[in-house]
């Protein structure tokens, strides 16, 4: 059954590991992620956009086939379905559908009317038993239509919304969505530093986790980071994969059109990528 994000990341900030938040897009996707979870024995949370959740016919869709496909798999490591960067709206539809935990990006409102909607949320979160992440500071890049400048959040602000009693708190340390450029200054150390000295046992969120190289990973989570998002990452090891199978022409091979052979090289990759990323996090093992 799926589960709040709660438990696993408060354990998560205690023993100094962070989970991974892998955004899932499809069947193949979702799959991918969760055999590998349990393969490794590690938590995991399955992030879905608004748009990803909108091109999968919805959010009732995404909940009902996770649900019956980790009963299929036998999933036994805890895993939590996840709105990534929703609006308010939006995460009310994800309560209803019958998500376990959810993400109310109010970084571009003014801090006034973010602590306002992520106030009503919390509370809407502990009547239905859900974890609840908060953001201030927008991250930088675009990511399925979420576009943010990546400027630095307010270390106080981050306050005024972690007292509010949500479960994990997502903070602008210069971090982006997507790609990073070359000319990319680094993530903002003092300020992720300021924030955790302000929220204390907080679980802090670090997003755009594509691209950052690992000692700044391993930084992060020393200083507080206990989930971090992983989405363009899959799609780039997902995209070269099944590249790599149609310029060797095996589609055209007896019927490697077929989608279950087309799609799987792409599958692989993606659980490649996600057994590294739960490796560097530190995660293998953690759902004992």
């Amino acid at each position: 059954m799926l589960v709040s994000a709660k438990e696993m990341l408060q354990k998560a900030k205690a023993g100094h590991y962070a989970v991974g938040q892998f955004n899932i897009n499809n069947l193949e996707w979702t799959k991918a992620v969760l055999l590998t979870a349990e393969e490794l024995r590690s938590p995991v949370i399955l992030g879905v956009s608004e748009g990803a959740g909108k091109y999968m016919t919805g959010f009732k869709t995404v909940a009902a086939m996770v649900k019956a496909m980790m009963e299929e798999l036998h999933i036994t490591v805890p895993v939590a379905l996840h709105l990534d960067h929703g609006t308010y709206e939006g995460c009310l539809k994800c309560v209803e559908a019958g998500f376990s935990s959810i993400m109310f990006d109010g970084s571009h409102d003014s801090i006034e009317e973010n602590v306002k909607k992520t106030r009503e949320l919390v509370q809407l979160c502990r009547e239905h038993g859900m974890s609840l992440e908060a953001e201030v500071g927008s991250i930088g890049g675009e990511e399925d239509g979420v576009v943010g400048a990546g400027e630095c959040a307010d270390p106080k602000e981050c306050k005024m919304i972690a007292d509010l009693g949500i479960d994990m708190l997502a903070a602008g340390i210069g971090n982006i969505h997507g790609k990073y450029p070359e000319n990319w200054a680094g993530l903002s150390f003092e300020t992720l530093d300021a924030i955790q000295q302000l929220t204390g046992d907080m679980p802090l969120v670090l997003h755009g986790g594509t691209g950052i190289p690992e000692d700044m990973i391993r930084k992060a989570i020393d200083l507080g980071v206990a989930k971090i998002n992983v989405n363009t990452e899959c799609q780039l090891s997902f995209a070269a994969a099944t590249r790599t199978y149609i310029e060797a022409g095996k589609d055209l091979q007896g019927k490697g059109f077929d989608p279950r052979k087309l799609l799987l090289p792409g599958t692989e990759a993606i659980k490649q990528t996600v057994k590294e990323k739960m490796q560097l996090f530190g995660s293998v093992g953690k759902a004992e």
